[in-house]
């Protein structure tokens, strides 16, 4: 597995593969200069059309506060191969496969958890099933349920169009045109068409249809004895910052909202994220062991 050499990782920082009872998983990892982390590792889990490389620029900041920090492509998405199966990209077949990563990072001790957009909704079914022992809980620009706005519009007309026109026509009439009017550069946008080429379209399609549909589970995740963090961008333009904020509310969770960034905060803000989820994972700590 390689990196674009425009996606150049930080020192501290590798491509590994993970291999697990279902299969192997592609990730990067992170670890302190020294080596040797000293605190409970974590675990990044990215959105529906993300990849581990959505949060290469939190990783080594991350890291030198003590941790092996891990974030992965789930099943299906760029370098971690799926099955033609539909059934494997539901909400709940991803977060089984996030429980048997997360016992395998952690090696069935304490270990930290976050999901970026749809993986938030991915991994909340691996903190609801209770067979991991997560030391915390990080929502990162997710929500309670399924997504609304312009990012529903988006999932909509991406279910309408994947059947009958493929990924081709949706690259070249849809995404690289919107990517190019945004000002990305070249490279970024070759990347951008290199990964989205390379997910499973059967997956695609599932995890569309799941974050259009996915249910409130709010009240399930409140019955969970675990630290929570919900962090989103100001500008999110995923599910509304409103929304976000009272999601905390009723999870009695803590709250960031990150200045100036939208909804990828560990790409548009990442040593604000990083500081934030650095603090949390360090209050969490001392929580625990107190």
């Amino acid at each position: 597995m390689s990196t674009p050499r425009f996606l150049t990782l930080p020192p501290g920082v590798r491509s590994r593969q993970i291999e697990t009872a279902l299969g192997t998983f592609a990730a990067l990892e992170a670890l302190p200069v020294s080596g040797i982390p000293e605190r409970w590792p974590a675990l990044l889990v990215p959105g529906l059309t993300g990849s581990k490389e959505d949060f290469i620029a939190v990783l080594q900041t991350l890291a030198q506060a003590g941790r092996q920090v891990v974030a992965v492509d789930m099943r299906g998405q760029f370098e971690t191969t799926g099955p033609d199966d539909s059934a494997a990209y539901t909400c709940a077949a991803l977060g089984n496969d996030i429980d048997v990563l997360a016992q395998v990072i952690g090696q069935d001790g304490p270990i930290h958890l976050v999901g970026h957009s749809f993986g938030g909704l991915v991994t909340r079914e691996a903190v609801i099933d209770g067979r991991t022992r997560f030391a915390s809980y990080t929502l990162m620009s997710s929500g309670p349920a399924a997504i609304i706005g312009p990012r529903e519009r988006a999932g909509r007309a991406m279910l309408s169009e994947l059947p009958e026109t493929g990924l081709e026509h949706m690259w070249h009439n849809r995404l690289e045109p919107e990517a190019l009017s945004a000002g990305v550069p070249d490279e970024i946008v070759a990347f951008l068409r290199k990964r989205f080429f390379a997910n499973s379209v059967t997956g695609m399609y599932r995890m569309t249809e799941e974050v259009l549909s996915a249910p409130d589970r709010c009240d399930e995740l409140t019955q969970i004895d675990v630290p929570t963090l919900v962090l989103y961008g100001e500008h999110d333009d995923g599910w509304p910052p409103r929304l976000q904020s009272e999601m905390a509310r009723r999870l009695n969770a803590d709250c960031v909202v990150v200045p100036g960034a939208a909804h990828s905060p560990a790409v548009e803000a990442p040593e604000t994220t990083a500081a934030a989820l650095t603090r949390f994972w360090n209050a969490a700590e001392s929580r625990r062991s107190a």
